[in-house]
């Protein structure tokens, strides 16, 4: 079985589809709605069993992650200018990002095609109702909406939010409990260091249960065929396609538009520089894994000194995760267009809000996207089977899409680190030019 351990997990995973694919056309095509049937009755519990074990890991995985997030910023000093202008521009950055996926997705309907609405209806119905007496689909103001969701953030319970997993608690009380042991000082050194090792702890149980992945994607995959059939594959072309587009724009407009309307920095010399961490982001699909190649590019290509590419982009490894909060939303954005729910302007801004929170808390290792993902499904009201079936898939296609997510993470924290610097006067600009001189002299010399 060594041969097994020695095999990326993505592969594991394909492997896993594709018997998992076969299996299930077989039972549905073959034994119509006896395979169907079957594949209820012993395939999906081990996919359940998986489902189970990824909703585990929810609250102590964004909890600890996001403690430890703040805590790596290491000195209550670089919550100054430093820490308040880099978070602040990270947390505008990803609320554009999942609105233009929002956009994309509303403009795409990925899941369109993807009917869910004999799942469980009675569910839907519920789902419906609930999002009716919520005010999500009466008419209220704006404002009343927002209103409503920022004071359901703040906790009056920390310990009962953990419990009832209501994730945007968690992460407000998360975020406030991390600042509150930087300030203590040394007197918070020890929670900081149980902190810190509980997150490695956490991360290094994320990626146990991710070894589980290939044999929950092929109970489940097995069931989903069964029940649905090939449909679940077109559908997962679509979202494919949504979030290509969505980080593309993104990285276009967003990250170009920080650097030149923000940053006053022109744009070729940042694209050109940063290659070499793109490719190794969409190789690995980790941006802890990209991180170190990441700050060689910051100081070598873009000219960003250590004192910010040091504090700067580990931070942003941790907590700016603009391709992240664009897959949360699509990912909300598919289900609620496969079951069938309309979502009001209301429930866009929670959607937005959620998925923007959510990302806060998401390791940088590959895939762990998906485990947080059912907190955004929670927004719309998705039972546990109705994720599986909008999960499944997803899992499957997961290394695809993450490798892009991976990209559009890295590309953010390296537009937000050369404005960063540029404000603090950390930047060597003739550096950071330095590609676009070089391209003007092989131009030149190319002329002649």
């Amino acid at each position: 079985m060594g041969w097994w351990f020695k095999t990326d997990l993505w592969k594991r995973v394909m492997l896993g589809l594709v018997l998992g694919l076969a299996v299930g056309l077989g039972l549905r095509y073959g034994m119509g709605a006896e395979g169907a049937k079957s594949a209820a009755t012993y395939f999906k519990p081990f996919g359940d069993a998986f489902m189970n074990l990824i909703r585990m890991l929810v609250v102590p995985l964004i909890f600890t992650t996001l403690v430890a997030g703040v805590l790596a910023m290491g000195d209550p000093k670089k919550l100054g200018s430093l820490g308040a202008r880099t978070i602040g521009i990270y947390m505008v950055t990803t609320l554009f990002a999942v609105t233009i996926g929002l956009v994309v997705g509303t403009i795409i309907q990925p899941g369109g095609g993807y009917d869910l609405s004999n799942v469980a209806s009675e569910d839907i119905a519920a789902t419906k109702a609930r999002l009716e007496a919520g005010g999500a689909l009466v008419e209220r103001t704006v404002f009343e909406q927002l209103t409503g969701t920022i004071l359901a953030i703040i906790p009056p319970n920390p310990v009962a939010a953990m419990v009832q997993g209501d994730v945007l608690a968690i992460i407000f009380f998360a975020i406030l409990f991390g600042i509150g042991v930087l300030m203590s000082g040394e007197a918070g050194k020890p929670v900081a260091d149980f902190f810190e090792s509980a997150s490695e702890a956490v991360l290094k149980l994320t990626l146990m249960v991710m070894e589980t992945a290939p044999f929950g994607v092929f109970a489940l995959m097995a069931w989903v065929m069964a029940d649905q059939g090939l449909q679940v594959v077109i559908s997962m072309g679509w979202m494919t396609l949504a979030l290509y587009i969505a980080c593309a724009i993104h990285i276009a407009i967003t990250h170009g538009g920080l650097l030149k309307l923000i940053g006053r920095l022109p744009l070729i010399p940042f694209f050109r520089g940063v290659t070499d961490a793109q490719a190794v982001a969409f190789s690995t699909s980790s941006s802890n894994a990209t991180l170190p190649m990441t700050i060689s590019v910051a100081e070598t290509n873009l000219g960003i000194r250590k004192t910010v590419a040091g504090s700067v982009l580990p931070l942003g490894a941790t907590i700016n995760m603009d391709g992240t909060a664009l897959y949360q939303g699509l990912i909300a954005l598919f289900a609620a267009q496969a079951l069938g729910i309309d979502i009001s302007l209301g429930m866009y801004v929670t959607v937005a809000l959620m998925a923007t929170l959510v990302s806060i808390g998401t390791a940088g290792i590959p895939s762990v996207s998906l485990f947080l993902a059912t907190t955004t499904l929670s927004v719309v009201g998705a039972t546990p089977d109705q994720m599986a079936l909008i999960l499944t898939p997803l899992f499957a296609f997961d290394r695809l899409l993450d490798m892009m997510r991976t990209v559009t993470n890295i590309t953010g924290d390296l537009a937000v680190a050369s404005v960063v610097a540029k404000a603090e006067g950390d930047l060597d600009e003739d550096v950071y030019r330095e590609q676009d001189n070089l391209t003007a002299h092989i131009d030149d010399r190319e002329k002649a």
